[in-house]
This record gives C-alpha cells, structure tokens and sequence, in this order.
C-alpha cells in the first residue's frame, strides 16, 4: 500500500517537522510539510521537476508553483541552499553549511565535497562597496572513455 508524501512516519515525525518550520518562521501548511518531509529528513540535492516527480509518485497534491514558491521560501529561511549549477540546472540542497559541489553533467549527479577541501591562494580586489556573500565552487565532471 502506497503512502501519501504527507503521511510522515510518526506523529512525533510531523510534530518536529512543524516546529522545525516554525522556529524558522515559517507556517506549517500540510504542503509545506510534504515538501519538507521529502527535503528535511536527509541530505539530498533535488530539482523542482525531480521533486515534483516524487511528489506526484507519492499521490501528493502539489502544484508546480505552489513547489517554486516553498523551495523560495525554504531557501529564505536557511532551510535550504539554491545551487545554480548553470543556466539551466537549478538544484535544492538540504546541507545548508558552506561547501563545494561536484556535478556530473552527464548523469546530473549533485555530489557534496568536503568543506574545507578547497583552498583559494587570493581573490581580485572587490568593488567599491561591496563585500563577499559567499563562494561557491562547482567541479563539473565527465566520464573519460
């Protein structure tokens, strides 16, 4: 017998999945919690279209926007990191801690590389009034025949 994406494990599952959204201010509709019960519970990197499969698979009434604008606020609130992995490739990844990426353009494969991994000699001089937000650095691969 096939689960509703909302049917988290427990009681206890859905109730620390609540207060998690709401520590972080953010309302606890039953469709947010659906998401979070899919991104939350583990690492995972996630596309909007690849969650949205999941979620139909799970029997989850769910529309697209109603996905783009929770993943927006999920990343608002620290809950998730937005990696862009190029024009076309937007990813969701529940390890909001800074770190690095390895992407595998044929397969799509998001992999995480240890923080602290990657070390930077210098950066460029900034722009006047500005200050560093953040580095991200992603390593495309590609299988060698």
């Amino acid at each position: 017998m096939r689960r509703k994406a909302d049917a988290v494990s427990t009681k206890a599952d859905r109730e620390a999945l609540a207060s998690l959204l709401q520590e972080r201010g953010v309302n606890p509709t039953k469709q947010r919690l659906t998401i979070a019960a899919h991104l939350l519970h583990r690492p995972c990197h996630i596309s909007v279209d690849e969650l949205r499969r999941a979620l139909v698979k799970q029997d989850a009434q769910v529309s697209k926007a109603t996905i783009y604008n929770t993943l927006g606020l999920f990343v608002r609130k620290g809950l998730l990191r937005k990696v862009l992995v190029d024009r076309s490739r937007v990813f969701y990844d529940s390890n909001t801690s800074n770190h690095d990426h390895f992407h595998d353009v044929e397969s799509g494969l998001l992999i995480d590389i240890a923080p602290g991994t990657i070390r930077l000699n210098g950066l460029p001089d900034l722009p006047p009034g500005t200050a560093i937000d953040g580095i991200e650095t992603i390593i495309r691969l590609r299988r060698i025949s």
